[in-house]
């Protein structure tokens, strides 16, 4: 089992069964992505350095636009794709194994969480994975120690409120609070 094997499992949403050859390379790809965020997260970078290390742990180009405050936290790497202008702030968590994109122009608040993995509820399955992406449209906000679980999609323009758990898809251009988010409000046009 390769890498690519992995990747193309993880996108069609395939179970990763505990212990499986998908899982050791799973393993694998995270004892990279541990070095490279261990090297980002422990001193001080210029920005294009910071770039070359996100680069790095993605296995993508970074445009020269997208600004990271570390430390970053990423358990895979791999399938972490990033737009144009992007700002990530201090302290964030990604679990990209299920793919997280990241749209142009967004915002990213201190010590945001997204998340793509789940485990099985069957007891004795508990181990296996089940991946499904994170997927975040251009413009959008989300605000400092807000939560995103698997398979969430947030539209265009969107904000998701500071300490937010987002469980389900964010309609484009409105304003989600809380624990579940639920949509207060449009964003306000000018």
């Amino acid at each position: 089992m390769e890498l690519q094997d992995l990747l193309d499992a993880m996108s069609s949403g395939e179970r990763i069964e505990g212990g499986s050859p998908l899982h050791e390379v799973m393993h694998l790809a995270s004892q990279q992505a541990m070095r490279v965020t261990a090297e980002l997260n422990g001193s001080y970078h210029e920005p294009a350095r910071v770039r070359e290390l996100l680069a790095e742990l993605t296995g993508t180009e970074i445009a020269e636009s997208v600004t990271l405050f570390p430390p970053l936290t990423a358990d895979f790497g791999r399938n972490l794709r990033l737009g144009e202008r992007v700002f990530i702030n201090s302290g964030c968590r990604f679990q990209d194994q299920g793919g997280i994109t990241i749209g142009d122009d967004c915002l990213i608040g201190h010590d945001v969480v997204l998340a793509t993995l789940n485990h099985d509820m069957d007891p004795s399955r508990r181990a296996d994975l089940h991946p499904a992406p994170i997927v975040i449209g251009n413009r959008v906000w989300i605000g400092a120690k807000a939560t995103v679980l698997p398979g969430v999609t947030i539209g265009e323009d969107a904000v998701v409120g500071a300490g937010s758990v987002v469980t389900k898809d964010v309609p484009a251009g409105t304003v989600v609070v809380g624990s579940p988010a639920r949509v207060v409000r449009e964003v306000p046009r000018s």
